[in-house]
């Protein structure tokens, strides 16, 4: 990603396009939306594969887990301030 390209501008764009891909998967999805904010984390190198192996086991954690709880929980571990009022449409 070029240094003049901001954050904001990225995900706006990733959501806009997988937005109206979605929306021709199938008429069930024809009122699909993205919620208005989101939350992004940088990852070490080195975490790369404990990364991946996290997001591989998302399925069966979230079996015991809300998103909103381990969300929070991120938030909280890495010391980001958070207002519940911003936070879930």
């Amino acid at each position: 990603m070029p240094r003049t390209f901001s954050q904001a501008d990225l995900i706006e764009q990733i959501k806009k396009t997988s937005s109206k891909w979605i929306k021709t998967l199938d008429a069930r999805h024809r009122g699909f939306f993205w919620q208005r904010g989101y939350g992004a984390f940088s990852v070490s190198p080195s975490q790369l594969e404990a990364v991946l192996e996290y997001v591989d086991e998302q399925q069966e954690h979230h079996r015991t887990r809300t998103f909103q709880e381990e969300y929070r929980e991120l938030l909280r571990r890495d010391g980001v301030d958070f207002d519940e009022r911003y936070g879930w449409d």
